[in-house]
């Protein structure tokens, strides 16, 4: 299936403080070098906080981590549970329509779903608060036939229980998760015929349904206020940021560096030969080497990086320098090869250098 972003895109895009500070922990888990390993949950945030992916949301992400825009574009566009166009404020509802729940009635929903939110999948309903679409299974074969709302699943639904989900959300009501039947979990219909004494000593509803309804925002936009901002893998507890949107204008300079800012430049290995600007005026796309992307080329300009010919002359001293000095993304001229890149294309030119590419036959 052929996934394309939206015609319609926004302006920008920009974490909101607590979100951004998520994602800086996120990446944080990775060593040096290794921060794309990042891009699935930064994507996620990214559409967990505005519903739906973004053109100006990936390249953002695409920056924090030092990746060419398409490398980004890549991920968003290969996996169906990145939306690419906007969703519902209120709720986007999927619908199982694989064997188990298309057999138990899901096209009866699915009906549904054409009435009162829009005739086509991923459309907007005409006050902009639902859309819809079929999915494949969502593992809730026992509870069939099911949805997922927001972030939780809906099960043992009817077309009149569906209804009647989509007019509570509209209301502005949360309705609790699950089996909506009056099944705890995925017990049989006619009850349980073995472990009756759980019964007794049971939570109100099933874990998943019961921790929607403790944290209570089943269907919420995550700003990153909703919990602390974990990091253990650093020692300590992160604490929240100040209120106040972050301008993305300022997207590659604070992504890349709050990571890993150092107070002064490393003293591994030899700096390279810089110069104070480009050569007749015009810097070569530094980006057309694998590994490069807007951050890191900015960084490579204001340490005096500006040509492929400057990059093909490292040796081992000046590689150290640098993988070293390049905040937030040590190591990074090693490990993608920068320098055999460089000289490559200058034996080369660009256009063959792309296709050996392709292959990294570099």
């Amino acid at each position: 299936m052929l996934r394309r972003l939206h015609k319609d895109q926004p302006a920008s895009f920009a974490f909101t403080p607590a979100n951004l500070e998520w994602a800086q922990g996120q990446i944080s888990k990775y060593p040096a070098g290794r921060q794309a390993s990042a891009i699935i949950p930064l994507l996620w945030r990214a559409q967990e906080q505005e519903g739906w992916l973004s053109r100006p949301a990936i390249e953002l992400v695409a920056d924090m981590l030092g990746l060419a825009y398409i490398r980004a574009l890549e991920v968003a566009t290969f996996y169906f549970m990145f939306q690419l166009q906007p969703t519902g404020r209120i709720a986007h509802v999927q619908i199982c329509g694989t064997t188990s729940c298309m057999i138990c009635g899901a096209e009866d929903l699915i009906k549904v779903c054409k009435e009162l939110i829009a005739p086509a999948q991923h459309a907007l309903s005409a006050d902009g608060n639902f859309s819809w679409e079929e999915v494949e299974c969502m593992g809730a074969c026992a509870n069939a036939p099911m949805a997922q709302i927001g972030k939780d699943y809906y099960e043992d639904l009817t077309p009149e229980k569906l209804r009647d989900l989509i007019g509570r959300f509209s209301k502005g009501e949360v309705p609790v998760p699950g089996p909506q039947n009056g099944r705890y979990a995925a017990e049989p219909l006619s009850g349980l015929t073995s472990l009756k004494d759980f019964e007794s000593g049971r939570a109100q509803y099933n874990a998943s349904a019961q921790r929607a309804v403790d944290i209570g925002d089943v269907v919420k936009r995550i700003d990153g206020t909703e919990v602390p901002i974990l990091t253990p893998w650093l020692g300590k507890s992160a604490k929240a940021a100040p209120a106040g949107d972050v301008a993305l204008a300022e997207k590659p300079a604070a992504a890349a560096s709050k990571a890993e800012k150092p107070a002064e430049a490393a003293t591994e290995g030899t700096k390279p030969a810089a110069l104070t600007a480009p050569r007749d005026g015009a810097a070569d796309a530094l980006q057309t080497i694998e590994g490069i992307g807007p951050a890191l080329e900015k960084l490579c300009h204001e340490l005096g990086i500006f040509h492929f010919d400057q990059i093909a002359n490292w040796g081992p001293a000046e590689i150290a320098w640098m993988d070293a000095n390049l905040k937030g993304f040590r190591g990074r001229v090693t490990r993608d090869k920068w320098v055999a890149q460089a000289k490559l294309i200058g034996e080369v030119g660009i256009p063959e250098f792309l296709r050996r590419a392709k292959t990294n036959d570099y």
